[in-house]
């Protein structure tokens, strides 16, 4: 690796940077590492890999007694950072190298692939874990390192715990750390490409429902891949469901570190990133874009509207309509009206609750986890494993699981059935804006309102929550209305506190390592504020459910658009605590 920036710090004597490069280590979580690619300590670099893989080998080497039997996987994006000389494919490497020193099977994907076939590959070929090297939509300059479990869902508390004590552990390189040469001689690595490429969309086609409409639909979808991995795969699955493969965005479709024509490589920051996408449609004359990020885990989606306009429907607007159409396909193949008690869908706590009307009115279950798919991954899996049926499950944050088969968000099959349903749409001579319409008519209007302020000085971030928990000076006091809102309960899931609870104890997981309150208001509103795990950004998540028959949406968004008014300027507070407003 090159040490080239390094060696600028030293001379010009940048004592800041070095400070932030070498004075404290990236901590290992759940999420596993995020960092931007460079030397020292707080960065992603081939010491830093090796450090972390070698504690995750050993935690592995305790955990399993037939690690050497069964093996791992690891995946890559195309993530590259030249004046580091770090990329996903050599982290990848590294990491193979590690593990096949103590004996260790690897399935090392010989290309780039979408994040989900890593947890795929788990759960197909039953291995003890999976290393994906990734950094979502992060800009260009970050990586990371995302962890799966034997059961094929994202790690959870104990083992990040674990695994960070035993990285500690192991901090110096053992002999064959480095030497990837050897390691791809070794008869212990193995390609699963082909294979999982194969079985993949093989296992996806159990969701395609009306192959038929699918053949003779003449509706025009564009795609883009925003300069990541998603390309050839969406195409893969459109021809699983015998769709007509989407138009794909020239200028973004083959895989590009420098993300050259977004300014955020993040189709949740929407219109922005999908201009290139909209001048497409208009040229073809296509009514519908989706869109994947990097790593082709989530997905967006946007459709013209009869003034000429696009609407770029948020992840809850998404999750409602996956929602509402996978229940629908189920429900014509199962006629056995007692089934419907053993059907699951899932969603994180500050996503909005939609299903939860949908499973109301239909009879089925929902279940609401904390926020994360490694938490709706490893329900999921529990769920599974007692013999229930998980359809669905979503966060707001454009990601979607429409199949067991991946016990994470997947934007490639998001997409494949997502198209379908448009197709199907069609027949009808109904858009995703009318049958979203429709849903809420049926199921109650549900309108959220999504967004962050950018805050990088964590004691700003402590001060500010520690306010709303000691709102009226003495503890534990949180606030009884904000602005004109009465409160009616609060949910605090750092500190355990939920005054819904006969004992104020919170029924969720707890964790002290993060912020995150939620109160609900007396006119129906729930407002979540929480910080990323990921990035500076204090989050807030709001919504105002309506019950069915009450439609008069100018009123709600303007009752929710005054609620989110209101908390920025009691709870925020954004000039005092000198917050930046989320980027236009």
């Amino acid at each position: 690796m090159k040490y080239n920036v390094n060696f600028e710090m030293v001379n010009q004597e940048d004592v800041e940077a070095l400070k932030k490069c070498f004075s404290s280590r990236m901590e290992f979580g759940t999420a596993g590492l995020r960092a931007a690619m460079g030397p020292g300590i707080s960065r992603m670099n081939d010491l830093t890999i090796i450090q972390t893989t070698q504690g995750f080998c050993q935690y592995l080497e305790v955990s399993f007694e037939n690690l050497k039997e069964r093996g791992v996987v690891i995946g890559y994006d195309a993530r590259a950072h030249p004046p580091s000389g770090g990329s996903s494919k050599r982290f990848a490497s590294l990491a193979a190298a590690v593990f096949i020193s103590r004996g260790v099977p690897v399935h090392l994907f010989s290309d780039i692939t979408p994040t989900p076939f890593v947890p795929f590959t788990v759960s197909h070929l039953g291995l003890c874990a999976g290393i994906m090297v990734t950094a979502s939509h992060n800009p260009k300059q970050d990586n990371g390192y995302k962890v799966y479990w034997e059961n094929g869902a994202q790690i959870i508390s104990p083992h990040d715990k674990g695994i960070s004590k035993a990285i500690e552990e192991n901090l110096e390189p053992w002999p064959k750390s480095w030497n990837i040469e050897e390691a791809l001689k070794s008869s212990l690595l193995k390609n699963p490409y082909k294979n999982i490429y194969t079985d993949y969309f093989k296992a996806i086609q159990k969701h395609c429902c009306h192959r038929e409409i699918n053949r003779s639909s003449e509706v025009k979808i564009v795609h883009t891949s925003v300069h990541g991995v998603g390309h050839i795969f969406v195409q893969e699955a459109f021809k699983a469901f015998e769709l007509h493969p989407p138009y794909a965005v020239e200028e973004q479709k083959n895989p590009d570190p420098e993300f050259p024509t977004v300014k955020y490589p993040n189709p949740e920051e929407g219109e922005g990133v999908l201009t290139l996408s909209f001048a497409l449609a208009e040229k073809e004359g296509a009514s519908v874009v989706l869109a994947n990020d990097p790593d082709a885990d989530r997905l967006a989606m946007a459709e013209k509207q009869e003034s000429g306009s696009w609407r770029v429907f948020t992840g809850n607007e998404l999750g409602a309509l996956l929602g509402w159409w996978m229940f629908h396909c189920w429900k014509q193949q199962n006629t056995d009206v007692c089934a419907v008690k053993n059907l699951y869908m899932l969603s994180s706590t500050v996503s909005s609750k939609i299903l939860r009307a949908i499973a109301v009115k239909e009879g089925f279950h929902f279940e609401e986890t904390l926020t994360g798919f490694k938490w709706m991954g490893n329900r999921a899996r529990d769920l599974l494993d007692q013999g229930k049926t998980v359809l669905f499950a979503f966060e707001e944050a454009i990601g979607y699981m429409c199949s067991p088969s991946v016990l994470d968000k997947d934007g490639v099959s998001a997409a494949a059935i997502a198209g379908e349903m448009i197709s199907y749409l069609s027949t009808k001579s109904t858009t995703l804006s009318q049958q979203l319409t429709t849903v809420f008519n049926d199921y109650g209007y549900h309108i959220s309102k999504n967004s962050y302020f950018i805050c990088h000085d964590q004691d700003v971030i402590h001060s500010l929550f520690e306010r709303l928990r000691n709102y009226s000076g003495q503890k534990d006091s949180y606030p009884s209305e904000c602005g004109c809102f009465s409160i009616t309960a609060v949910r605090d899931l750092t500190t355990g506190y939920d005054s819904n609870q006969p004992d104020n104890k919170a029924v969720l997981p707890t964790s002290r390592s993060s912020q995150m309150i939620t109160f609900t208001f007396s006119n129906g509103g729930v407002a979540t504020m929480r910080t990323s795990g990921t990035e500076p950004k204090i989050k807030y998540y709001t919504e105002l459910c309506a019950a069915p028959g009450l439609s008069d949406v100018t009123s709600l968004n303007k009752e929710l658009d005054e609620l989110v008014e209101a908390i920025i300027e009691h709870f925020f507070q954004p000039q005092k605590n000198k917050l930046q407003p989320k980027p236009e």
